[in-house]
């Protein structure tokens, strides 16, 4: 909109470049261009981009415009911006100026974003058999169903097992879910075949026969049972009066849209940052350069790391870019005593930052006037989170705990109860542990491989994810790439922690209003 004017006797011809920036790396790259417009300063350019997504990474997009008249020289503007400022704007919208012009005004730039849906319907279905052919020579037969999608080349890929059904030659199978693109790739015309086997132990199973027929045919079933004739070719050819090997029915077919967290972020939800910071004597005086939270003229700690790491990504999907930020394990002015969530800003009614750097600033500030102390109590900073997103839970608002921590844990049974609390809420808890510390509690907490459970309760989602920061650290000390690595780890089970909550609760994204 309102681009500069270049050309003598009419308005400019404009085009636009986006190069995307190497991920860890100052290095931009050409990604691709529109077609030009001419004789405009207002236009409207058809040609898409289209891009890989990656809620984990700072995805930066940089937008040149060129007067494409004598060759493109004429340069009009450029805008920086992240994938995820387009994504988390309102209605994935976001209107940029257009600067680099010394003493012009550029205009602006309106970025739309919107997800490629990709067939992202999931099935539900039921089937039942009738008069299967006995293979078994003491009893019936143990029949299972193997579904497979065809693909271009003609060959078949199993996409489906069902459950075998004991001694029986009339099986009722249980409900099954299956995504649409596993099924038939989203071509609802392409052959789906089912075979039909009596399983035995030593994995031999005996072919009952098979049948063929697609996802359109499947969809059918909304409104009638479906019976399928289960033949078998061999049989087929060897007896004249062979009529089939039983029958199929499909008893029940249902569609569900399985939503996507673009479809919810575009739906308004907002992700919630709040830092939690460990100020415990185990971190050594910062004024020493041996301390984790020394602070150098020359490099960030492993502290502010990890933070501009991890809060960098999250603050594009945080509208008023306001973080609550926290200190535990200190003893805190005027009186000294011992706090395990004091807010950094030093303010107990409003303890929010203005962005990333307001965090920053504030844990420096913190520094120089608390006293480290310990011990290393989680759980209180975790119950102040969770009574926050306990108050919304229609989710328009989830919440994200990051906890930056160096060592042992001295509160472990009141973490483990207040995480296994916090796991019914939309809230999700990041651990990054820093310096040489054994850091094998916390591997516990992430409830990766055991669920995590607390005096006979078990947490109902997967909220914790550890990481300990020194296995992201760049060998040629590289601190964007080591922030760029650390970052793409830890949130990277943020997207399906927060679908995994809305699934719970059966929460459907709104849907954006008009453009």
């Amino acid at each position: 909109r309102n681009l500069l004017d270049m050309d003598t006797f009419s308005k400019s011809d404009p085009v636009v470049v986006l190069y995307v920036q190497v991920s860890g790396s100052s290095e931009w790259k050409e990604f691709g261009r529109t077609e030009v417009i001419d004789n405009t300063l207002n236009p409207d350019f058809v040609r898409k981009f289209v891009l890989d997504y990656y809620f984990e990474e700072k995805q930066n997009l940089r937008f040149d415009s060129h007067n494409a008249l004598f060759g493109g020289q004429d340069f009009l503007g450029q805008a920086f911006v992240a994938l995820g400022e387009v994504i988390g704007s309102q209605r994935g919208r976001l209107e940029r100026p257009l600067t680099g012009v010394p003493g012009k005004r550029c205009g602006t730039i309106l970025l739309l974003a919107e997800e490629l849906s990709n067939c992202r319907d999931i099935v539900t279905m039921q089937l039942c058999a009738n008069k299967l052919d006995k293979k078994d020579f003491f009893g019936k037969s143990d029949p299972f169903l193997v579904f497979y999608r065809s693909n271009e080349d003609g060959t078949f890929t199993i996409c489906h097992k069902t459950e075998v059904v004991k001694n029986t030659l009339n099986p009722v199978w249980q409900p099954f879910t299956i995504p649409v693109r596993a099924l038939c790739n989203g071509d609802y015309d392409r052959t789906v075949k089912i075979d039909v086997y009596d399983w035995d132990r030593d994995g031999s199973h005996d072919f009952i026969g098979e049948f063929a027929t697609s996802y359109r045919e499947l969809s059918r079933a909304q409104s009638q049972f479906t019976v399928y004739e289960v033949l078998n070719p061999r049989k087929k050819c060897k007896k004249k009066k062979y009529v089939n090997s039983g029958t199929v029915t499909l008893l029940s077919f249902s569609v569900e849209s399985e939503f996507t967290f673009v479809d919810y972020i575009r739906g308004g939800t907002q992700l919630n940052f709040t830092v939690a910071i460990d100020f415990t004597a185990s971190n050594g005086l910062p004024s020493q350069p041996t301390s984790l939270h020394y602070v150098s003229p020359y490099q960030l700690s492993a502290y502010a790391l990890a933070l501009k790491a991890v809060g960098e990504i999250i603050q594009d999907y945080d509208s008023d870019k306001l973080f609550p930020a926290y200190g535990f394990g200190a003893k805190v002015p005027p009186d000294g005593k011992i706090s395990h969530q004091f807010p950094l800003n030093n303010n107990v009614e409003n303890p929010s930052c203005a962005g990333i750097e307001g965090v920053l600033e504030s844990y420096l500030q913190s520094l120089r006037t608390v006293q480290l102390y310990g011990p290393t109590n989680f759980a209180p900073v975790i119950n102040q989170v969770a009574g926050t997103a306990a108050q919304v839970t229609d989710g328009s608002q989830y919440h994200v705990l990051l906890i930056i921590t160096d060592g042992v844990i001295s509160d472990m049974l009141q973490t483990k109860e207040a995480i296994v609390t916090a796991s019914s809420l939309p809230m999700s808890i990041i651990i990054v542990g820093v310096g040489p510390a054994e850091f094998e509690a916390m591997e516990e907490l992430d409830g990766d491989e055991v669920r995590l459970s607390s005096r006979g309760r078990y947490a109902e989602r997967d909220i914790v994810q550890f990481v300990p920061f020194r296995d992201y650290v760049d060998d040629s000390g590289n601190q964007v790439l080591s922030m760029a690595r650390l970052a793409k780890d830890v949130l990277a089970e943020i997207p399906e922690q927060l679908l995994s909550y809305m699934k719970t609760r059966d929460i459907k994204p709104r849907r954006a209003g008009p453009e």
